[in-house]
């Protein structure tokens, strides 16, 4: 499965709108974890959402390049997923005295 730079360039877009929702979400902050930190979260977010929505066959249509609903969707629910594993992982490293 080959992803074009066109591709790359989308869920660049969408994984900032995905990460600043899921920053807001997460944090109930209007900044959420800050510009950065969104940033990063909604790109590792869009990829996670990106393959998994792919390989599950949900939304189809995800290999058009387009800003849609359905990206974000995708993304925003990728980066949830990153934010669960990063707080399962930081849970499971620091036991409760």
């Amino acid at each position: 499965m080959a992803v074009a730079l066109d591709h790359v360039v989308v869920w660049i877009i969408v994984g900032l709108l995905a990460g600043s929702l899921a920053g807001l979400v997460a944090k109930g902050e209007k900044r959420g974890f800050g510009l950065w930190n969104n940033l990063a979260l909604g790109l590792a977010g869009a990829l996670v959402g990106g393959l998994l929505f792919r390989l599950l066959g949900l939304l189809p249509g995800l290999e058009r390049v387009t800003i849609s609903l359905r990206d974000v969707v995708a993304a925003f629910t990728g980066s949830l997923l990153v934010l669960l594993v990063l707080w399962w992982r930081g849970k499971s490293t620091h036991p409760a005295p």
